[in-house]
């Protein structure tokens, strides 16, 4: 038995976890009852209801503190991306890549291969409409059925690319930061994982459909193209010779700018032989400062006088789309980091005798759990799965985090169990398994029923999730 004191309060905390575990289950909001959970527990563990109100903004701010670099990462790489759609760089950084679409087979593993590293830098949701646009296309005409292309497309970015983050590091980032550890623990986990759990789902999803794949010059292959209902992003204010210039200026220089970006941070990691800044939250600082001067150039090159105004639109449209992907995250993760000792003297505004009631919860159940590493390992795997119902994939990360830290034993430390939890939330809420995610935007695009799409993902996700899970008691 532990000698953990649990009071009412503790009570109420874990009634209200299980609630929002049950309301994701059942594929609805989670922000209400978070907000009222946080209102509720600040209230009976205070005694004052004055003290509840306070404590239900504070938690909200100290979230906001904690989360707001990520807002700012999304931020800028997307007003980046707008910028290059100025310019008509970001088509021509892919067009090439269609003459290597020679056959349905290699179209498959060339559109998984450029929809991760676009997916990487970019977020899947933004780089959908251009991968598809131009790529899905040529996969089909090639051979490759418009349904596979959406499953590769799927499983390449809203599954491998999102559940690492490996590069803007928002996933990680609030996975780390509710399990009370470094990023640069989750995110380097999480890409091993992501990688383990990417290449058997995608080795899988090709062995069960590479039989659909056609020849060439097949017929089917047109009537697919025909019945892709894609959004025609055709408004090219790239006309005139001087932005076709610096649209094939921009071309080059943002990717290999982004790649020397890349292999800079690896370099510091592999040489240094001790902790640098780019191994943590200031890797993505610094990949956002890159993109802050890259957006300023391009958005100088496509209008000089005009660029004042069209760098705050682009700004602009960069935090709403943050605050549209992530707005909601912030109450979950004020709830879920009450739950902390770190971060609930902030909250309650108290400084002595501290609460951490996720952490106590877990510690006093722990003398009732059997002491097996696999069965903590496959439980956070599932309840990460479970919070990605809500269709969100960044929703849960609070509670997976949080959860990892309070498992945590010399069996399995919280890193690794963090990033466990992060590949169930993210593979399944970030847009491969669960029909009402953003799958819609790539089945939308590729003109394939989604329902039908979730069923072809299904196997190959589960199967990649659950190895994973597995080796990662062996290689961690």
């Amino acid at each position: 038995m532990s000698g953990v004191e649990i009071t009412l309060s503790h009570w109420l905390y874990g009634i209200f976890t299980l609630t929002i575990i049950i309301t994701m289950i059942f594929r609805k909001g989670v922000v209400l009852p978070t907000l009222l959970g946080t209102f509720v527990v600040a209230w009976v563990f205070q005694g004052s209801i004055v003290d509840a109100f306070t404590a239900i903004f504070n938690a909200n701010l100290v979230a906001a503190k904690e989360l707001f670099n990520i807002f700012l990462i999304i931020t800028f790489m997307i007003a980046l991306l707008h910028s290059l759609r100025d310019l008509g760089a970001d088509k021509r950084m892919i067009t090439p890549i269609q003459k290597l679409m020679v056959n349905g087979h290699v179209s498959f593993f060339v559109l998984i291969a450029v929809t991760y590293v676009i997916s990487l830098f970019f977020w899947p949701t933004p780089a959908v409409p251009l991968i598809c646009a131009l790529l899905v296309p040529a996969a089909i005409r090639s051979g490759l059925p418009a349904m596979t292309a959406a499953v590769a497309v799927a499983l390449a970015g809203q599954g491998m690319a999102l559940s690492s983050d490996y590069i803007v590091q928002v996933a990680p980032n609030l996975s780390a930061t509710s399990a009370g550890i470094d990023t640069a623990i989750v995110a380097d986990k999480a890409i091993v994982l992501s990688l383990i759990a990417g290449g058997v789902a995608i080795g899988a999803a090709y062995l069960l459909y590479r039989k659909n794949i056609r020849s060439k010059d097949s017929e089917l292959n047109e009537i697919e193209l025909d019945q892709m209902q894609m959004e025609s992003d055709s408004e090219n204010k790239a006309q005139s010779v001087h932005l076709n210039t610096w649209s094939k200026v921009f071309a080059v220089l943002v990717p290999v700018s982004l790649l020397a970006v890349v292999v800079y941070m690896m370099f510091t990691k592999l040489n240094s032989g001790r902790m640098t800044g780019f191994e943590g939250g200031d890797g993505a600082a610094f990949v956002g400062g890159v993109a802050v001067i890259l957006l300023l150039l391009s958005t100088v090159a496509f209008g000089r006088q005009k660029s004042l105004d069209y760098i705050t639109n682009h700004i602009t449209e960069g935090f709403v789309f943050a605050f549209k992907a992530m707005g909601p995250v912030i109450p979950i993760a004020g709830f879920f980091f009450m739950g902390s000792s770190e971060f609930s003297g902030s909250i309650l505004g108290i400084d002595e005798n501290i609460p951490a009631f996720l952490f106590d919860l877990v510690e006093a159940s722990q003398g009732y759990l059997p002491e097996s590493a696999l069965l903590t390992v496959f439980s956070i795997l599932v309840i990460g799965i479970i919070t990605g119902l809500d269709g969100s994939g960044f929703s849960g990360l609070p509670l997976t985090g949080a959860l990892a830290a309070s498992l945590e034993s010399a069996s399995v430390d919280a890193g690794t169990l963090a990033a466990i939890g992060q590949m169930g939330s993210i593979w399944t809420g970030g847009g491969t398994i669960v029909a009402w995610s953003s799958l819609i935007a790539i089945a939308g695009f590729c003109g394939v029923s989604v329902m039908e799409l979730v069923r072809k993902n299904f196997l190959p996700v589960m199967l990649g999730l659950f190895i994973s899970a597995i080796l990662a008691l062996v290689i961690f």
